[in-house]
């Protein structure tokens, strides 16, 4: 079963080169491509004042911060949650290059050494609407996802919103798998359900058209553009 952490940070300014720490971490869980409730959320002391625009994006002041725990104090936590993990983030170049700077201060190896993957949903992004305003409100009003809480941006519930975003973005193939297992938690009532001997019916068999099959192969390559290949049908045709 596929592991997923969407993942997002807040950050005292724009560049890790010059200095600027993370100051809050949101994660997000996905099991099989569904929310779990299994969520880290930490806001971190950077130890240095933020960037005046970076505040007045994040409302996080240094009075708030203060008392926080620093990144040395959670690293071992943020490690081991995020281990073996495939990670979903919106600009990853961003978060993951002020992840790896934090790490390199503690001697540690770069974020990817601890993780299975990582998926760049705004690259995702670009690939499948090129022009468009591809950044995280932009996606949310496209795909229908519900942003009108974030007034301020806050790493959790960014993280919140990219997870309904991504699950979008992949056109929520999850959804369309059968479960092998009567009576799984997902189906409700599955096993009380009582099997139909199709035996006795005469089934038409409707071939599709020419527009419906062109209509198929367009949807068929844009989910296998999303899913990096891994489109359930494409495997069940074997390629």
């Amino acid at each position: 079963m596929t592991r997923q952490i969407v993942f997002d940070t807040e950050t005292t300014g724009l560049s890790a080169e010059n200095g600027d720490r993370i100051i809050e971490l949101g994660c997000v869980e996905l099991l099989a491509r569904k929310l779990t409730g299994n969520n880290l959320h930490l806001y971190l002391n950077p130890e240095r004042e933020s960037h005046p625009d970076a505040l007045r994006v994040h409302g996080l002041t240094t009075e708030f911060l203060r008392d926080k725990p620093k990144f040395a104090d959670v690293v071992d936590e943020v490690l081991a949650y995020m281990q073996g993990a495939e990670l979903v983030i919106h600009n990853a170049a961003f978060d993951v290059g002020f992840f790896d700077k934090e790490l390199a201060r503690l001697g540690r190896a770069p974020l990817s050494s601890y993780v299975s993957g990582i998926i760049d949903t705004l690259a995702m992004a670009k690939e499948m609407f090129p022009g468009k305003n591809n950044s995280l409100n932009g996606l949310c009003s496209r795909l229908g996802v519900d942003n009108s809480g974030r007034q301020l941006h806050g790493a959790l519930l960014d993280a919140e919103l990219l997870a309904d975003v991504y699950i979008n973005l992949t056109r929520g193939q999850d959804a369309l798998i059968a479960d092998d297992e009567p009576g799984n938690a997902s189906h409700p009532g599955a096993a009380n359900t009582p099997a139909i001997d199709l035996s006795g019916f005469a089934l038409p068999v409707l071939h599709a058209n020419a527009h419906e099959l062109a209509a198929h192969e367009e949807l068929l390559a844009q989910l296998d553009k999303a899913s990096g290949g891994k489109t359930i049908w494409r495997v069940a045709e074997g390629g």
